[in-house]
């Protein structure tokens, strides 16, 4: 009773009910491609646009005269476990990057002979000069520490990320 009662109160035709017009799934097909492209150009604006720079406390790495031209000091900045890598340059000039590389994290170290940082676990390479990529898989340039000479010492004063590219 409870049935006949609800089928004279709502008469839906349940054979039809299930049936989807052409117009029906063109409009919704157009909603859920709208939606996904909204939803893609946000996300692509989002990831392009300038990131602000992240401010960590400074750590003093090493005296100036105990990193000689042409060698690298190993370093944790701006926590415990990031591994970092002091270089100077031939020219007197230093330079310190993230020891992991950009493609599986491998450690890189500094080739002093080819002045250059090298990821031994797939060839990778990167340039001293601001860690932009030489050569290998790694698909980004290493984040650079940003560096300051105090007194004598060298100190590590923030970290940049992605200012490098491709060779």
């Amino acid at each position: 009773m409870k049935d006949e009662r609800l089928a004279s109160e709502f008469p839906i035709d349940w054979d039809d009910d299930s049936y989807v017009s052409r117009r029906e799934f063109f409009r919704f097909m157009t909603l859920a491609s709208g939606g996904l492209a909204v939803g893609t150009s946000a996300v692509a604006l989002v990831t392009s646009l300038p990131m602000k720079p992240e401010e960590h406390r400074p750590l003093k790495i090493a005296s100036v005269d105990d990193v000689p031209p042409g060698s690298s000091v190993a370093f944790a900045y701006p926590g415990d476990k990031d591994v970092c890598i002091l270089i100077r340059r031939r020219t007197g000039e230093f330079a310190a990057y993230s020891r992991r590389c950009t493609h599986l994290s491998c450690p890189v170290d500094f080739d002093p002979s080819a002045e250059r940082l090298v990821c031994p676990c797939h060839n990778g390479a990167f340039a001293v000069e601001d860690g932009r990529v030489l050569q290998g898989p790694p698909p980004e340039p290493l984040p650079r520490i940003a560096l300051e000479i105090r007194d004598g010492a060298v100190w590590a004063v923030g970290v940049r990320r992605g200012e490098g590219g491709r060779a």
